[in-house]
């Protein structure tokens, strides 16, 4: 939702009155017509705007983490990250930019092609050709995901059964994943 929709949402008075209705608790028709001080008509025109428009969810309940999210991308914050795939690849820029802040993952997708993506950017901190014992996955795995909600065995798991890494005799290794291949010569 764009701060534009929202905003024209909160461009009618009898809008605005429901939402701080909403907010100060009332919970039906009956309690928005008496705060809001709109006849029952008013109220479900308005709610139902507010419905369709995204801001009012189901029970008359105000989606408060909507105006949230606008607060937060419209406040002056810090210089995004940057992955390194910038213009040659700006939807995976974009997808990292969300997963991952200060070099730390602080969620996992849960779509799965969105979850490889990731992967595919995380396995980059293991080198190809080198065995890794699992104390140094650990270690590595754990520092990703240090501060944030993902769990560093599911991380791991998850890169095991992507095909990126390899388990064998107690040993990892690199199989997968994007490698930067200089020009020969």
């Amino acid at each position: 939702m764009t701060p534009e929709t929202v905003v024209g949402l909160l461009a009618s008075p009898e809008r605005l009155r429901v939402v701080a209705a909403l907010v100060l608790g009332a919970t039906s028709i009956a309690e928005l017509t008496e705060a809001t001080g709109l006849d029952a008509k008013a109220v479900g025109k308005a709610l139902r705007k507010l419905e369709d428009g995204g801001l009012v969810g189901p029970g008359y309940r105000l989606r408060a983490e909507v105006l949230t999210e606008l607060a937060k991308a419209a406040a002056p914050g810090e210089q995004a990250d940057d992955h390194g795939y910038g213009d040659s690849d700006p939807r995976t820029e974009a997808l990292l930019r969300t997963f991952v802040k200060d070099g730390r993952l602080v969620g996992m997708p849960a779509q799965r092609g969105r979850r490889r993506v990731l992967l595919e950017h995380l396995v980059q901190s293991f080198e190809p050709g080198v065995r890794y014992p699992e104390k140094e996955v650990n270690v590595i795995v754990r520092a990703w995901c240090e501060g944030g909600t993902a769990d560093y065995v599911a991380v791991r798991r998850y890169l095991i059964d992507e095909g990126l890494l390899t388990r064998g005799e107690g040993e990892y290794w690199r199989s997968g994943g994007w490698l930067d291949v200089l020009p020969e010569d």
